[in-house]
């Protein structure tokens, strides 16, 4: 018996119980993994609260680091005591588990296990959206919402190696610090100031991108800041569900375009997931992009966790410690 949390019926942080739970030997393709470190991200609460559909009980979160304990038939890029960390659906909020071996990737050396964990689905997710999504070129400047959050900190600190000014929505000063110090040119506080007249003051003609993971808050807004032809990137919906609206309105305000990407289609073929993480291993371990966790809860208190979360008492990467 292994300890995870579990949620048997959708809800508030409280919808998560601490208990055992049976976990078996690795089968063909597979590894049984013990965790070191699991990754917490907003996502984590669209599956708890119900909002992304998940058949119950399930085992919440999406990536963690950890040891390979035991490898199933079939089985040749890893071996017992190597150290993997991987982004997959939810399941990763347990001290051990079977996991597909097609998706996982070992941690080089030089990145530690709390890293790892804290990077996989965020940092991956910053990859694609600056290197695929709108392919960010030097001279860019962007709109980057959240940046204080655990994408934000990472994205701001790329986007500045690549050679763009990034102006990103922060919701306090402390955290207009934060983003500042991880590469943000231009922190605005969305409370107090319009970030349209802000993004707008800076460029006048419009921006090429926003990456926008707030969504229903900031999503109209965030097509007016865009240039004729200028594309948002909805990556997620911390404030609920974007509206319906006439597509009308994207010809209105310069032919725009719109795209709701998800990392696990970035990354659905092998060959994807290994590029990407390569790349992302890459600039953490040149320390152009700088992994930093920021609060540590022990696996049992899950719920405050979430309650923070939640909370915006947050920042940066957060782990949970089995």
């Amino acid at each position: 018996m292994v300890k995870a949390v579990r949620v048997h019926k959708t809800g508030g942080p409280e919808a998560m119980t601490y208990e055992d739970i049976e976990v078996g030997a690795p089968g063909q393709g597979e590894l049984l993994v013990r965790h070191t470190a699991i990754g917490v991200n907003f996502i984590d609460t669209y599956f708890r609260s119900g909002l992304y559909p998940a058949q119950t009980p399930f085992v919440p979160g999406n990536e963690a680091a950890g040891v390979v304990e035991a490898v199933g038939a079939g089985v040749s890029d890893f071996k017992p005591g190597d150290r993997i960390a991987y982004v997959t659906g939810p399941g990763a909020y347990v001290e051990k588990r079977i996991v597909p071996a097609d998706r996982m990737v070992k941690i080089p050396a030089g990145v530690s296990d709390k890293q790892a964990a804290s990077m996989m689905l965020k940092g991956m997710t910053a990859q694609y959206l600056l290197r695929r999504t709108y392919k960010v070129q030097p001279g860019d400047t962007i709109l980057f919402h959240a940046a204080a959050g655990g994408v934000g900190l990472i994205a701001c600190q790329w986007a500045r190696h690549l050679g763009a000014t990034t102006i990103g929505t922060v919701g306090s000063k402390e955290k207009a610090a934060l983003a500042s110090a991880h590469g943000c040119h231009h922190p605005v506080l969305y409370r107090e100031t319009d970030f349209v007249a802000a993004a707008r003051a800076i460029v006048p003609a419009g921006v090429p991108v926003v990456y926008d993971s707030v969504g229903k808050d900031t999503f109209l807004k965030s097509l007016d800041c865009l240039r004729p032809l200028g594309l948002v990137a909805l990556f997620g919906q911390s404030s609920g569900p974007v509206e319906p609206f006439n597509t009308g309105l994207l010809a209105q305000k310069g032919s725009l375009y719109i795209t709701r990407p998800t990392l696990f289609t970035y990354i659905a073929q092998k060959t994807d997931l290994v590029a990407t993480a390569a790349e992302l291993f890459d600039v953490v371990a040149k320390g152009i992009v700088k992994i930093e966790t920021t609060a540590e809860y022990a696996l049992k208190d899950v719920v405050r966790c979430h309650q923070d979360l939640e909370g915006r008492k947050t920042t940066g990467s957060v782990v949970l410690i089995p």
